[in-house]
């Protein structure tokens, strides 16, 4: 998938994901752990941004399709997708 630019409030919100969690899988509870100061509703728009633009990917949960998990791109895999 193709990865575009992101906005500034996103692209530090992702270096603290990528910090956090690498190429692991986590789940939106852990997102707002890490992101406490932040409504909910910025949260989820951060994750959406991320999905849209090629920055995360996302897997539904085999036994329950409301859970979610989410893994990052690796920041080389990213700047690679621009120009691919």
């Amino acid at each position: 998938m193709k990865t575009r630019p992101v906005p500034k409030w996103i692209m530090q919100r992702y270096a603290m994901l990528w910090h956090k969690f690498k190429e692991k899988e986590f789940t939106y509870k852990e997102v707002s752990k890490l992101f406490t100061k932040d409504s909910d509703n910025l949260r989820r728009a951060l994750i959406s941004q991320l999905r849209i633009n090629g920055w995360l990917s996302v897997e539904l949960n085999s036994k329950d399709s409301r859970k979610r998990s989410f893994k990052l791109k690796s920041p080389e895999e990213a700047i690679e997708g621009m120009f691919s």
